[in-house]
C-alpha cells in the first residue's frame, strides 16, 4: 500500500487530496514555488519542498523538479491532481521510471485520449458514438478541405490536441474555411505544439455532460453517472451539477455503458471522465463523444455528494492495486448537487483575473455545503496560476433545493480584497432558463451579461469599513451586514 505521496499540485486540489491521505494514514509532501511558500497547501502537508520560482515553467511543470522532490521525501507515490502536468504522459513515465506510484492512467492511456484524433478512432472501434465528421491522416489544407465538404455545414475545425476551446473555429459556410483552418493551425501550433486538425458537423445548441469512470487493475470498471456541465463560459465550466436535468433513467444507463465501454478501449485505470455532448433530451436523445479527461476533474465533489464515494482515497486504493469495492449495481444517486466555481475576476470588466491580497476570506459553513478552498485571509493571489479560489458544493434532497442552497450560502460567502465572480454565480442560479434546467453550454456566452450585477463599493474599500467597525459586522456579496460574535470582532492591521 502507498505510505507518502508527493502532490504535485497547489491550491485547493492540493488541500483536497492531502486530506483524503490524512484520512487513510498516508504520509504527504507539499511541493511550492517561491510564490506559494506560505500557501495553505504547504501547511496542510506533513513535508514541503521549494521547487523554484513562480513561473509554472520552472517549478510546477518541471519534470526532473518534482521527481527529485519525490526521491529527496523518500515518497513512494505522486498524485497529479488536475492541471499542470495530470494529462502529460511523459510525467506519468517518468514516475513509472523513476520506481514512484503515478496516481492516474498509465502513461498510454493518457496518449491514447491526449490525441482527439486517436480518441476518436478509438471509440468509433468500440461502438461509443462520435459527432460525424473526418480525422484525415492527410493534414495538408486540400485534404481538409475536402473532408469538410463531406461532412457538411456548419462544421467545427478543431486541433487534436489540448483543449479549452483553443484551436477550434465554427465555419458556417465553404468561403470562410480557409480562414478558419490557418487561424486553428496557428492557435493549435502555439498553445500545444501540434497543429493537426480534423472536422466535425457542428452540434447546434448541446448540452455537456460527463460520466465519471473509475477502473482498477483487475478489470472491473464502472460509472458513477453524470455530472451536467453546461453551464459554461468561453467553453470553461461556471457551474456542474448532477442529475443532469436532461437525463432519463434510461438515457443514463446508455450514456453510463458508453463511459465504461470508452475506458475498457484504451486500457484505462483509475479515476477519469469521460465527456459527451447531448442533443435533445429524454430517451430519444443523441450523445457523442466529445473527449476523456485522464485524471481527476474540478468537480468530482459533486459525484462524491451523490454517490458518497470518496474519489480521491478511490484514487489512491486503486493506484494501490487494491480492487475496487463495488459493482455497477451498488452505487446508485442521493438527491442533488451544484458546485459553484468561485474566482478571482471582475466579471463587470469582461471577467478581468484579479490578484492581490485576501483581505478576509470566510466561507459559510452550514448543513449541505461543503467548500473546498486553497485560500484563507492573508493569502496572495499570484499572476502566475489559475484564478479559481474556492468551489461551494451544495448537496440537497431536490434540484429546487440545492439551487437554493447554493444561492443562499453564496450570499454569506466574504472574500475581500479584489473582485470575485460571486456575485455573477448567483445571477445565474437565479435566471429562470437555470432554474428550469434548460440552458445548453451557449447560454452563458449569450445571456452571462444579464447575470452580472451592478457595481458595487470596491473590495478594498469595504474592507476598510470593515476594519473600523465596532462590532462584528460582516458584509456579504449584496452588501448587507450581519450581526456575528466572532473572532474577527477586531480586525487591525488590514489595509485596503
Amino acid at each position: 500500500m502507498i505510505t507518502r505521496v508527493l502532490v504535485a499540485n497547489r491550491g485547493e486540489i492540493a488541500v483536497r487530496i492531502m486530506r483524503a491521505c490524512d484520512e487513510m494514514g498516508i504520509d504527504t509532501v507539499a511541493v511550492y514555488s517561491d510564490a506559494d511558500a506560505h500557501a495553505l497547501h504547504v501547511r496542510a502537508a506533513r513535508h514541503a519542498v521549494r521547487i523554484g520560482p513562480p513561473a509554472p515553467s520552472a517549478s510546477y511543470l518541471s519534470i526532473g523538479r518534482l521527481i527529485d522532490a519525490a526521491r529527496a521525501t523518500h515518497a513512494d507515490a505522486v498524485h497529479p491532481g488536475y492541471g499542470f502536468l495530470a494529462e502529460n504522459a511523459g510525467f506519468a513515465s517518468a514516475c513509472q521510471d523513476a520506481g514512484l506510484v503515478f496516481v492516474g492512467p498509465p502513461a498510454e492511456a493518457i496518449s491514447a485520449m491526449g490525441s482527439k484524433i486517436a480518441a476518436r478512432r478509438a471509440m468509433q472501434q468500440a461502438g461509443v458514438p462520435v459527432v460525424p465528421g473526418e480525422t484525415p491522416a492527410d493534414q495538408s489544407d486540400a485534404s481538409l478541405v475536402a473532408a469538410a465538404g463531406r461532412a457538411g455545414y456548419p462544421l467545427l475545425v478543431k486541433a487534436s490536441a489540448g483543449g479549452g476551446g483553443k484551436g477550434m473555429r465554427i465555419v458556417r459556410q465553404v468561403a470562410d474555411l480557409a480562414v478558419a483552418i490557418a487561424g486553428a493551425r496557428h492557435e493549435a501550433r502555439a498553445a500545444f505544439g501540434d497543429d493537426a486538425l480534423y472536422v466535425e458537423r457542428l452540434v447546434s445548441h448541446p448540452r455537456h455532460v460527463e460520466i465519471q469512470v473509475l477502473a482498477d487493475h483487475h478489470g472491473h470498471v464502472v460509472h458513477l453517472f453524470e455530472r451536467d456541465c453546461s453551464a459554461q463560459r468561453r467553453h470553461q465550466k461556471v457551474i456542474e451539477e448532477s442529475p443532469s436535468p436532461a437525463l432519463t433513467p434510461r438515457l443514463r444507463a446508455r450514456m453510463g455503458e458508453a463511459a465504461v465501454a470508452a475506458a475498457r478501449a484504451v486500457g484505462y485505470r483509475n479515476a477519469g471522465t469521460v465527456e459527451f455532448l447531448l442533443e435533445g433530451s429524454g430517451d430519444g436523445a443523441h450523445f457523442y463523444f466529445l473527449e476523456m479527461n485522464t485524471r481527476l476533474q474540478v468537480e468530482h465533489p459533486v459525484t462524491e455528494a451523490l454517490t458518497g464515494v470518496d474519489l480521491v482515497q478511490a484514487q489512491l486504493r486503486i493506484a494501490g492495486g487494491l480492487p475496487l469495492p463495488w459493482r455497477q449495481d451498488d452505487l446508485f444517486q442521493r438527491g442533488h448537487a451544484i458546485e459553484c466555481r468561485v474566482y478571482a475576476e471582475d466579471p463587470a470588466s469582461g471577467f478581468l483575473p484579479q490578484a492581490g491580497r485576501i483581505l478576509l476570506y470566510r466561507a459559510p459553513e452550514r448543513p449541505g455545503i461543503r467548500v473546498d478552498a486553497g485560500v484563507e485571509s492573508g493569502s496572495e493571489v499570484s499572476v502566475h496560476y489559475d484564478p479559481m479560489i474556492a468551489k461551494l458544493i451544495a448537496h440537497a434532497e431536490t434540484r429546487d433545493l440545492a439551487i437554493a442552497r447554493a444561492r443562499s450560502a453564496l450570499s454569506e460567502f466574504d472574500v475581500l480584497g479584489f473582485a470575485t465572480n460571486i456575485s455573477f454565480l448567483m445571477g445565474v442560479l437565479d435566471s429562470e432558463a437555470f432554474r428550469s434546467g434548460e440552458i445548453d453550454t451557449a447560454f452563458l456566452d449569450a445571456n452571462g451579461p444579464a447575470c452580472v450585477a451592478p457595481p458595487q463599493l470596491p473590495p478594498a474599500a469595504i474592507a476598510a469599513v470593515v476594519a473600523h467597525e465596532e462590532g462584528t459586522q460582516r458584509v456579504s456579496p449584496g452588501g448587507h451586514a450581519r450581526k456575528t460574535p466572532d473572532p474577527w470582532a477586531a480586525l487591525q492591521g488590514w489595509r485596503g
